[in-house]
């Protein structure tokens, strides 16, 4: 039985749309899929979906050029756009959309499923939006006060440091992609940046390794994600 979740799925290649969607089936989710351009906006008026993963390059009408569209008519659906060229201007031409990651060709097909879990899940629970304190195994962790607390060692957050803590925390065993977590916090998501948070996460993980239960494991090209053992 397949979940509530429908995948607007647009991509011209016909062999790997047609093993993406029925690997993304396999998965529990309902997929429409467009193989040309032209076609993506109307189908996707007359439909509901939860997500969006277009392909940047395709005949007749370009996946940015539909992106554009789409968020004129739904400013809050998620979108993913997935390319075979990895180029700064592209990226950020993405993300200046609206877009909610981006993908290059060719991924990991697991990966793929941990960030449209954790996109759907952020745009339909928002979990753990309005709590301060959370329990992070033998540790408690006050986002509001910015301390960690063990026992009666108190560790003292910076504030990004407890910003970033509170994403992984309202993720927890979800993957946080490593953009979102940039322009979230940092507002920016460029290479300086992004050595920045990598230095944050080393500071998290010894702040929490008297916890041999909690992992912050690092998904390559991808993201974090807070494992918490037991």
């Amino acid at each position: 039985m397949k979940s509530n979740y429908h995948i607007f799925l647009v991509e011209d290649d016909l062999s790997f749309g047609s093993v993406m969607k029925s690997y993304l089936e396999l998965n529990d989710y309902q997929v429409t899929w467009v193989d040309d351009g032209k076609y993506a906006l109307d189908k996707f008026r007359n439909g509901k979906y939860h997500i969006c993963l277009l392909d940047v390059m395709l005949p007749n009408v370009d996946g940015f050029t539909i992106g554009r569209e789409i968020r004129s008519i739904d400013k809050e659906i998620p979108m993913v756009f997935l390319t075979a060229k990895a180029l700064k201007e592209d990226i950020l031409k993405g993300y200046n959309l609206g877009a909610d990651d981006y993908i290059t060709k060719p991924f990991d097909s697991e990966v793929l499923l941990c960030k449209i879990s954790a996109i759907i899940k952020r745009q339909t629970t928002n979990p753990g939006a309005d709590e301060t304190t959370f329990a992070i195994g033998s540790y408690r962790f006050d986002s509001k006060l910015r301390t960690i607390q063990r026992d009666n060692l108190l560790q003292k957050l910076s504030p990004k440091e407890a910003d970033l803590l509170k994403l992984l925390c309202q993720n927890q065993n979800e993957l946080v992609p490593r953009e979102m977590a940039l322009r979230k916090i940092w507002g920016d998501d460029g290479y300086f940046t992004a050595r920045s948070m990598d230095v944050f996460v080393t500071k998290l993980r010894k702040f929490l390794s008297e916890d041999p239960a909690i992992e912050i494991i690092n998904i390559h090209g991808s993201g974090f994600l807070l494992e918490i053992k037991g």
